[in-house]
């Protein structure tokens, strides 16, 4: 992903720093930064970095309440993208996507690139760790917090922190550090409302280890990254249970975010962390009730506000129910009334995106799924022989092709059947039918393991044998003639026994699939001519002429035709006409 008209160390130290301003409690850096580089990024010429361009200006219109300048945007990014490579790159610019669109809120199409952009982080190695791979995992896992889908945030983050590790970057390490220790916080708040404490308490052990992780790093993050650690740290220290060692550090941070000019955002979270563990107190001591519940009341009314303005509908919503239940406790029945009338209006717009979304995913999915069950009927007829089950030639032919003759020892064998056009002539087809299938069946059920039978042609078959030199090849083909032969027949009522003649070859240096099939085939002939039911290798002498004369060498299947038919050699390509050899 370099420019070529511009300097991409340039694009690449600006788009860094928009990323890293890109949360939306920093509108005015945000802002700021693009406005100096959007000309650059503009005019790069290059698809991936016109993507970048687009999804930066989707957020600035975000910013800025420009919801369909927005939208645009995001398309304009995803368009661009089907030009770039499948690379972390790639699914970095999707994550932020997601992330632009779920705090747009329109969670469908968000979801749809949190998708995308997972299954693309997912495709490239882990083993070749980048700053671009550890910045899609994290901002996946922004998304898929606002998503709802907690758990799958963790991972993200978790296969971020791994990620970051081996890279030399401290202030990566940091920033992925922090924000595992953030996501499993709030994961064991979750599982905490839902009931299981003792969950909820690992995950908080976990939070409390991230960031302790995070500090012991030899490095000085900004003022405001310092302070959410702080605030997460307490948050996982109260989720243990430690309600007064969290209430110290949490009220610090907040008075020092009161003496500054801290981003909204982070104003809001700390509010909401401290207004949680009051009211967790009010439930503990009821003497303290009274007094810490109206302050969790007022705490959460600024959250909310912090929240709102921010755009975080998720945590915006939060504020709203948790307002009901503490004004609630507090004996405000008209005033938690409101809250409560609030929390559902803006769930219920939520959970009508939510059925809208997951409708058309199961529509999706069942589609997907059809089509899954189509291709491999479809599959299963282009390679499977349905007669015998077996693979056919199409199927033979990909796997030969996949033979490496020059470097492996493979032994190939082509199995007849004796005598087969009398069973179709004297008795019918069908009977020729079940012959065919009795003759699979045998061969597939006595094949080594590690061998593949496939159905060539007619009443030929194909045995694949890798690995396997020429006297162990004949003594497995030996024992599939020998199967055949000793099978019981009389079920099939075709009269008499039926045999087969096999032919084998095994690859001796630089020769083809196709040369080595021909070397079978032609020892295929040779043992029809010597008697049938029986194997002929290239390691065995030829079988003596019928009239007794001297044993002449097999020089071409054209040769031995010519020797059998009594006739002039012919042209390559020959074939047997009616009546002229019997099977």
């Amino acid at each position: 992903m370099r420019p070529g008209t511009v300097d991409g160390q340039l694009l690449e130290d600006a788009r860094w720093r928009l990323l890293s301003a890109s949360d939306p409690s920093d509108a005015r850096v945000f802002s700021a930064e693009l406005a100096d580089v959007a000309d650059a990024l503009a005019g790069s010429g290059e698809p991936c970095w016109d993507a970048w361009s687009a999804a930066f200006t989707a957020r600035a219109a975000l910013l800025d309440g420009d919801v369909a300048g927005s939208a645009t945007g995001v398309a304009t990014a995803r368009a661009l993208l089907e030009r770039c490579s499948p690379t972390a790159e790639r699914a970095l610019t999707l994550a932020y996507l997601a992330h632009v669109e779920v705090t747009a809120d329109r969670l469908d199409v968000a979801l749809h690139l949190a998708v995308d952009a997972s299954l693309l982080a997912d495709q490239v190695s882990a083993e070749d760790p980048s700053r671009p791979l550890h910045q899609a995992h994290l901002w996946l896992s922004l998304a898929l917090t606002r998503l709802d889908l907690e758990e799958l945030a963790v991972a993200q983050a978790l296969r971020g922190v791994r990620v970051a590790g081996a890279l030399p970057d401290l202030g990566d390490r940091w920033q992925l550090l922090r924000l595992c220790a953030q996501q499993h916080a709030e994961l064991a708040q979750t599982v905490h409302r839902r009931g299981d404490a003792t969950r909820s308490r690992e995950l908080a052990d976990v939070a409390v280890r991230c960031a302790t992780s995070a500090r012991e790093l030899p490095w000085e993050p900004a003022d405001s990254d310092s302070d959410l650690l702080d605030v997460v740290q307490a948050w996982a220290i109260a989720l243990r249970g430690e309600l007064e060692d969290a209430l110290g550090p949490l009220r610090r941070v907040r008075r020092h975010l009161q003496s500054g000019d801290a981003a909204l955002w982070l104003v809001g979270y700390t509010d909401l962390a401290l207004s949680r563990l009051l009211s967790w107190l009010c439930v503990r001591d009821a003497d303290l009730g009274r007094l810490h519940g109206e302050e969790a009341v007022e705490l959460l009314v600024t959250a909310s506000g912090a929240f709102a303005a921010a755009g975080d509908r998720r945590r915006y919503r939060q504020c709203l129910l948790e307002l009901g239940q503490a004004t609630a406790a507090v004996g405000s029945t008209v005033e938690a009334m409101h809250w409560l009338d609030a929390y559902r209006a803006e769930t219920s717009r939520a959970q009508l995106h939510g059925r809208e979304l997951w409708a058309e995913m199961f529509v999706r999915r069942s589609r997907l799924r059809e089509a899954e069950r189509q291709t491999a009927v479809l599959r299963r007829h282009a390679l499977e022989d349905p007669l015998t089950g077996l693979g056919n030639r199409r199927s033979a032919e990909r796997r030969l092709g996949d033979l490496r003759t020059d470097r492996e020892t493979v032994s190939l064998a082509v199995v007849d059947v004796d005598g087969f056009k009398a069973v179709n002539d004297e008795h019918s087809h069908l009977h020729g039918d079940a012959v065919l299938r009795r003759v699979a069946e045998l061969l597939r059920q006595h094949c080594r393991t590690g061998d593949e039978v496939f159905r060539w042609a007619g009443d030929e078959f194909l045995v694949v044998l890798p690995n396997t030199a020429e006297p162990q090849a004949v003594v497995a083909t030996e024992r599939l003639r020998s199967a055949v032969a000793d099978a019981d027949w009389a079920a099939l009522d075709v009269g008499r026994g039926v045999t087969v003649s096999i032919g084998l070859a095994t690859s001796t240096g630089a020769r083809s699939w196709r040369e080595l099939f021909d070397a079978a085939d032609l020892h295929l002939f040779a043992a029809k001519r010597s008697g049938r039911n029986r194997v002929r290798a290239g390691g065995q002498p030829p079988a003596a002429p019928a009239d007794g004369g001297a044993t002449r060498p097999a020089g071409s299947v054209d040769e031995l035709v010519a020797e059998v038919l009594g006739g002039t050699r012919r042209r390559p390509g020959w074939a047997f006409e009616d009546n002229e050899v019997a099977s």
